[in-house]
């Protein structure tokens, strides 16, 4: 079915005629399928971007900015001694509907509680339905959470066994979304429990219509949603439909927003950037974020554990070379953990030089004078913080050649790689990560404390005891002068080390047709479409 096939089958369950609708249908090409519908489970933006439409959460990430903003929470108090969050909500805020299931309530305590109870408590019943690794949860907000209380229907309480500075900025993203409890009752009494991970009911702003993997992603706008009664158009769906096209070629995906099949092109080609400028058809949107591009030595694998094979492998890859080829002008190459976008960024950490000869010796010296073989993997899908996988993957295949080491590249489908990932599977792999709220601390501890190498989400599996106990302390601190100073010192750890290899740090863009009015590319968690709309 073509997009425009799509856009007049929305009409149809409209009721409405086709050339009255196609204004109100807003069309993305996206790049890839969402791991998981569920993002409690999840760290991956593809995820993100689903549950930025279906759900709410108690506060949010204000549209393309990084300021904290209520949501379902109106307004929240924290005691003197950081270690009780209240949070008043919100009242008439209500459920998506589905042919499994109509509430016959709105929103309340209750679904908060649930929601926080499915991740902490092991023995609650929702805690394994769909798996138990909740990636997120476990990593930024478990260490510090007490207890989540009830206080009344339209009060919650979060107590906190330590004082935890970024907690608000976490609770902004998409896999502290909150579920409805009543419609989790309904599928375990119907026997069917999984249906809340597969069939999503959520407070957002669009209700999910279809899902076909690989395919496309249908979203209706929701006509009572609360924004609507709160007046804030900037977090109001203002178009009927929102399709996501699921194009994996970027190639294509220019091609499509060029010709109007879809009006916004995510993760666009560096090279096409020069003519998606000059086309008057387009406008191509830009700004920078808060990333890491790495590859990932496993260090639970040899020879990566040990720091001289590590050091070799970073002398030898022409980093300059790949951010030209690559890159093509929308990256600057990484040196410091945390990318200049954020506060703490250490500028006076200088990336290692290409030595070729340096890493023979390094080699030598840890006893490989003649390189060894790996498998190397190649990232599949086009990220803002890594435009060709691929291609970077065969200039790192060259270079490494250069000093005996022979690397096979491998890849899978994009689920598939984050699965294998998580589980250790590669010996060296091409990884990334965007922040999603405006705090240098989280991506430091989903991907590099000691505590992710068991969970999986520390690719690289490197446990520095030193970095993860000065982070652990960062963040029982409020005082941002003397929390810079840890990040500093973490940064420092973390090169000397050689804990990984850094790429670039990247800016985004995204080209809309010249219709789309007030889109906000939007730098922390998932894209949100409310807030745009479509001129005729």
């Amino acid at each position: 079915m073509t997009i425009r096939q799509l856009v007049a089958a929305a009409a149809v369950a409209l009721g409405l005629q086709v050339g009255a609708v196609q204004a109100q249908t807003l069309v993305v090409c996206s790049e890839a399928s969402p791991d998981f519908l569920n993002p409690q489970f999840t760290g991956q933006n593809t995820a993100f971007d689903v549950a930025a439409q279906i759900y709410d959460r108690l506060v949010a990430t204000e549209r393309g900015g990084s300021q904290i903003i209520p949501s379902l929470a109106e307004s929240w108090t924290i005691s003197d001694d950081g270690l009780a969050y209240t949070f008043k909500l919100r009242t008439g805020v209500t459920w998506h509907a589905s042919k499994a299931f109509t509430p016959t309530r709105a929103f309340n305590a209750d679904d908060v509680v649930f929601s926080f109870q499915r991740m902490f408590d092991e023995n609650h019943p929702y805690h394994k339905v769909g798996g138990s690794n909740y990636q997120f949860f476990n990593e930024i907000v478990r260490p510090s959470l007490k207890a989540i209380e009830k206080v009344d229907d339209q009060t919650v309480r979060l107590v906190l066994s330590r004082p935890y500075a970024p907690l608000l900025s976490a609770l902004s993203v998409e896999p502290m979304s909150i579920l409805s409890a009543e419609y989790a009752d309904a599928m375990m009494k119907a026997k069917t429990a999984e249906q809340v991970n597969l069939a999503p009911i959520g407070t957002g702003p669009f209700s999910l219509l279809a899902y076909q993997k690989d395919a496309t992603i249908r979203f209706r706008a929701v006509p009572d949603h609360w924004t609507k009664t709160v007046g804030n158009r900037d977090r109001m769906a203002l178009v009927n439909d929102l399709i996501f096209v699921i194009t994996p070629d970027a190639s294509v995906r220019y091609a499509k927003v060029k010709s109007g099949e879809c009006q916004i092109a995510r993760y666009p080609n560096p090279g096409d950037l020069p003519a998606m400028r000059a086309d008057p058809n387009l406008t191509l949107l830009s700004g920078s974020i808060a990333d890491q591009s790495f590859l990932a030595f496993n260090q639970q694998k040899k020879p990566f554990d040990d720091k001289r094979v590590r050091e070799a492998l970073v002398y030898a890859t022409n980093i300059p070379a790949i951010v030209e080829a690559v890159y093509q002008g929308t990256g600057k190459q990484a040196a410091a953990i945390i990318p200049p976008s954020l506060w703490s960024h250490d500028e006076d950490l200088k990336p290692r030089p290409y030595d070729p000869e340096k890493a023979k010796a390094l080699l030598k010296e840890a006893g490989l004078p003649d390189g060894f073989k790996t498998t190397l993997w190649a990232i599949p899908v086009v990220r803002a913080y890594m435009p060709n996988g691929r291609r970077a993957a065969e200039m790192i295949q060259a270079d490494w050649a250069r000093i005996g080491v022979q690397a096979e590249i491998q890849s899978y489908e994009w689920g598939e790689y984050l699965k294998r990932g998580r589980a250790g599977d590669h010996e060296v792999g091409m990884f990334g990560y965007t922040w999603d709220y405006p705090d240098p601390s989280q991506i430091l501890l989903s991907g590099w404390h000691c505590d992710g190498v068991k969970s999986g989400a520390n690719r690289a599996r490197w446990c520095n005891k030193e970095f993860s106990d000065l982070l652990t302390k960062a963040n029982t601190i409020t005082d941002q002068a003397e929390r810079t100073k840890m990040f500093r010192r973490m940064q420092e750890i973390w090169q000397d080390d050689v804990a990984g290899l850094f790429f670039a740090n990247a800016q985004a863009f995204t080209p809309v047709t010249k219709n789309v009015k007030d889109y906000k590319i939007h730098f922390f968690g998932g894209q949100p479409f409310v807030g745009v709309s479509l001129t005729k």
